[in-house]
């Protein structure tokens, strides 16, 4: 009984009172993630070195990759499944979150197994060097171990948040997050082992927090369930139908990922030949803060996406409208809130990656006054290009994060350097950002 009181309805339930009800848990799971990220680059860097900061940015490139194909999954089915569950179909809702979950999960041990096979290879494409490469081959083999791991996370939240039960959600990326906390200081500090203890500790932590997340699902949702998957040619076809479904729905989240990849692989190229491995790691302490903004923006977006997605399955054109305000009001105030810190606390953030008065700790400071704008660009982007995914606009949504993602930002990394000098490394992602935003304006006033 006390589970039917807590549930959520996404139906009659005011919608800022939904909204609050999603949004707390999950920023609160979102904010541990970002105290993580802070305090493992902090850790590394004071514990290891510059050199093995700038390590951890070429493989990032991986962590966002897996990120991506869990949310093409994790939204794509959740998606779907709200517009069932707004019609009564319990049935497909639960069929489709299974089929996503399935899927990224085998995906994420391909992708790990590939990585695991080719590291070097990895470390070249993701824009290292050859000084950098024994520690990159280290921390690369924990995170393509890891990867399975973390799409099944990526992608059974969503069926968490669906089942009304954000608070669970919230409260295990917490639990990894501390956990990953308390492992890095042990791996790095008394034990001295350095960038491997580092990835040990991602890898022990994500890895662990699975159990719990599957014997929830398995035992004590609501709403959805895992639905058993028949094996004959006919159930089999209409799963890939399902997926391919899925899959156009979630494609723009999986880009978006890929598009961060490849700003920082074209970013770790750019700044290795203007600056080299000092001029990596002082881009990495600001792909550090960027998932501030990119965690906090998914936040909202996978709060309310469930409340858009039933609207629209719904038809209720004012409930979406409401939660679409509601959500671009906290987007502009997370980017404000992001860009005036970077921009007036730009070298106490540098010191708690960089020991102060190293050349890297000084490219730094100066350059991430010049990164700032881009939060609140981000921010703003991430809510829009959401909006877009709940109500089933997917190819305007694939259209805006292209752009966003590799039609703007590249070119804008590889000219700007030439035009304005080391500053424009800097200014290639808030440009490219602050256009597509304004053309995704245009896009919500037509």
């Amino acid at each position: 009984m006390k589970e039917e009181r807590d549930s959520l309805d996404f139906s009659k339930e005011p919608v800022s009172q939904l909204f609050r009800k999603m949004f707390i848990p999950t920023l609160l799971g979102m904010v541990s993630m970002v105290v993580l990220n802070i305090t493992d680059g902090a850790f590394v860097g004071h514990g290891v070195g510059s050199e093995a900061l700038a390590a951890i940015n070429i493989v990032a490139p991986l962590f966002l990759i897996a990120g991506g194909l869990g949310l093409l999954f994790g939204i794509g089915s959740s998606v779907v499944a709200s517009i069932h569950l707004a019609k009564g179909n319990e049935h497909a809702a639960n069929l489709n979150l299974t089929q996503g979950v399935i899927a990224s999960v085998t995906i994420g041990i391909l992708v790990g197994c590939i990585v695991l096979l080719f590291p070097e290879q990895t470390c070249l494409l993701f824009g290292g060097s050859e000084a950098l490469m024994p520690l990159t081959c280290v921390y690369l083999k924990w995170i393509a171990l890891l990867t399975p791991f973390n799409m099944f996370g990526m992608t059974a939240m969503f069926m968490v948040r669906l089942d009304g039960k954000p608070g669970f959600a919230g409260f295990m990326n917490s639990f990894c997050a501390i956990l990953n906390i308390i492992l890095d200081y042990i791996f790095i500090f008394p034990l001295q082992m350095g960038i491997e203890g580092a990835a040990l500790a991602s890898f022990t932590a994500f890895a662990s927090g699975n159990i719990p997340l599957a014997i929830f699902l398995f035992t004590r949702t609501t709403k959805v369930h895992f639905h058993p998957i028949k094996l004959s040619k006919t159930s089999l076809f209409l799963s890939l139908r399902n997926l391919a479904y899925q899959i156009k729905i979630g494609a723009s989240a999986l880009l978006g990922e890929l598009a961060i990849a490849s700003i920082m692989i074209v970013g770790n190229y750019m700044f290795m030949r203007f600056l080299g491995e000092d001029g990596v790691a002082a881009y990495s302490v600001g792909c550090y803060c960027l998932p501030i903004v990119f965690m906090i923006g998914n936040a909202i977006i996978q709060s309310v996406q469930p409340i858009m997605s039933f609207a629209h399955g719904a038809n209720d054109k004012i409930r979406l409208y409401e939660a679409k305000k509601i959500a671009l009001k906290f987007a502009l105030l997370i980017g404000l809130g992001g860009m005036i810190s970077l921009l007036f606390f730009s070298e106490p953030i540098t010191s708690i990656f960089l020991v102060p008065g190293c050349k890297a700790h000084e490219l730094c400071s100066n350059g991430l006054r010049i990164f700032a704008p881009a939060f609140l660009f981000i921010a703003i982007n991430i809510v829009l290009i959401g909006y877009l995914q709940s109500i089933e606009a997917a190819k305007a949504a694939t259209i805006f994060t292209l752009l966003r993602g590799f039609i703007f930002s590249i070119p804008c990394f590889i000219a700007l350097p030439y035009i304005v000098g080391t500053n424009g490394l800097w200014l290639a992602l808030p440009c490219a950002e602050c256009v597509t935003m304004v053309l995704l304006f245009i896009k919500m006033k037509k």
